[in-house]
């Protein structure tokens, strides 16, 4: 008996500092609360002017989430559609990009097969009003926003196209946007399959895709999976493909949080497709979150090849949960570790430096960790490939025409003067082409500033200040007028660059996305490394560490 009083009173005593916390926890979130109850309502009782109290609620939610990650979000029943947007994939609409170019509103590609393109919007369709209401001050989200609605219901849009305006009315539609938008092969006999999102059946389409490229290409020796600019989606999607190259009941990640029970470890559970085939995977720095599942677990199991650049590096997890109201929160609520017992995730929320902003993991804090096969990977700033491909920077007059929708307006223009065009392997920015291009720019704006012209302008300050410019004035009057010279010459050697910007912008026009996606295979340097590889077993071998 006296065992157990003595035993009773030890648990009390080691339980008494956490019940102590706890109740401390618990008075500052009622305290607090109390607090901003009194100044909400005090602030719409008192203040000058009117306050609209759904607007100011929600002004103070998105500020205190914004204190923790750009993850968490709360989301009001108004926009239920942009969160069945980022689950499924889904919205209801006409299907079509649109624009900002200075005050107008212009279509910038209708998706394949739905409402707008069914209805002939064309890319470059300027929309001057949504249901009668002028796009006139509106911005793309004003815009967009109008043109959603519940599948079903109509909407009737004002275009001009060439000077002519006139109406249109769509029907809208659940959209569905795909989330492979390119399957099929390249060089070498080495299959390609493009993800672009993690959403609904991700996995279920990827499987498909793979099964009809061994299907129709027998003798496949490789296949690539593209995940570059894929921010990821839901984590089950990724976990389902993984699998479609590993045995079942592998471990591809295990997440970790407060709430003990939420924590999972999610294995493979189907039949593999194929646990031998060659696996390249190509990853950038706008690869997040599930893309950083598979490309990092199929690194951790020594599985894949992964090439490109190193990723974003995001692990943490979010769950959508219901709040009153019809409202939801997404809110992350844990981090995940993939095979190796690495999380990669690059950013440090919970600390911030002196200007509030939050900080990445510091190199002193990484930690080496090993995959199936003994090479070494680490945890905290994303996976980083195992080969790593070099991508020059666009020229600056590249990104000038790109920044002014030169390349879109130059492809309104070709479209209407060629009904027709070669098919996307194919087709090329021949020299008429280019030449064409060229003298439509003969009156457009598209100002640069070179890294020359800097130093050029520098040197005329410092010489100024130093008391040279007696001496130097007419040497960098010549520098400069020489550097003019050669600077209108930047369109010509820049050819190689601008060419592929145009023959995109093209592409897309004639034949979508899966056009775009087909006419850069060819040149793709991130793809001809995976087919280098894919197509040498002992090079590939080599990396793996096999």
């Amino acid at each position: 008996m006296k065992k157990t009083l003595v035993s009773l009173c030890l648990l009390l005593l080691c339980l008494a500092p956490r019940l102590h916390a706890q109740n401390d926890k618990g008075f500052e979130i009622s305290k607090n609360l109390e607090i901003f109850a009194n100044v909400y309502k005090t602030l719409h009782m008192n203040y000058v002017d009117d306050v609209d109290p759904g607007k100011a609620m929600k002004t103070a939610i998105d500020a205190m989430l914004a204190s923790m990650d750009p993850y968490t979000n709360y989301f009001p029943e108004s926009d239920m559609e942009d969160v069945k947007m980022q689950v499924l994939g889904q919205y209801g609409g006409v299907g079509s990009l649109i624009h900002q170019e200075g005050k107008n509103i212009y279509v910038s590609e209708p998706y394949e097969g739905l409402p707008a393109d069914k209805a002939g919007l064309k890319a470059g369709d300027r929309i001057l009003a949504v249901n009668g209401e002028s796009t006139e001050g509106k911005s793309t989200a004003d815009v967009s926003s109008a043109m959603r609605g519940q599948a079903g219901t109509t909407v009737t849009l004002r275009l001009e196209r060439d000077g002519k305006e006139f109406d249109v009315t769509l029907t809208r539609a659940e959209i569905h946007l795909p989330n492979v938008s390119y399957s099929g092969m390249v060089k070498g006999n080495i299959g390609y399959i493009r993800l672009d999102e993690f959403t609904q059946d991700a996995a279920k389409n990827v499987r498909e895709a793979f099964k009809n490229l061994k299907r129709d290409h027998p003798d496949m020796k490789g296949v690539i999976l593209d995940l570059r600019n894929n921010g990821g989606g839901l984590m089950n999607e990724a976990v389902d493909i993984v699998n479609i190259w590993v045995k079942p009941n592998e471990l591809v990640v295990e997440t970790k949080g407060k709430i003990a029970s939420r924590n999972i470890k999610s294995r493979t559970r189907l039949a593999a497709e194929d646990l031998n085939i060659p696996v390249a995977v190509l990853i950038n720095e706008h690869s997040a979150s599930a893309s950083e599942i598979v490309s990092g677990s199929l690194q951790d199991l020594d599985r894949a090849v992964i090439i490109g650049d190193r990723s974003y590096g995001k692990g943490l997890v979010q769950n959508i949960l219901p709040m009153p109201y019809n409202s939801q929160m997404k809110v992350t609520v844990s981090k995940y570790f993939i095979p190796s017992g690495r999380c990669i995730q690059a950013i440090d929320y919970s600390r911030r430096d002196e200007n509030g902003r939050a900080v990445k993991v510091p190199d002193s804090l990484k930690t080496a960790f090993k995959t199936r096969n003994g090479r070494t990977v680490y945890d905290g700033f994303g996976i980083e490939p195992d080969v790593e491909v070099e991508h020059p920077n666009s020229s600056l007059v590249t990104v000038a025409l790109y920044n002014k929708r030169l390349f879109f307006s130059y492809a309104t223009k070709f479209v209407r003067e060629h009904p027709t065009i070669a098919s996307p392997r194919e087709f090329t920015i021949t020299d008429d082409i280019y030449q064409d291009f060229v003298s439509f720019l003969s009156d457009k704006s598209y100002e640069y500033t070179t890294y020359t012209e800097r130093l050029l302008e520098e040197m005329h300050k410092v010489a100024e200040e130093e008391n040279y410019m007696d001496e130097m004035k007419q040497q960098l009057e010549s520098l400069e007028k020489t550097f003019k010279d050669a600077k209108k010459a930047d369109l010509m050697r820049n050819r190689e660059d601008i060419s592929q910007y145009l023959r995109d912008e093209i592409l897309v026009r004639y034949y979508y996305q899966k056009g775009r996606i087909e006419g850069s295979l060819a040149d793709d340097p991130d793809i001809l490394k995976a087919v280098e590889v894919l197509s040498n077993p002992e090079e590939y071998n080599r990396i793996l560490g096999n």
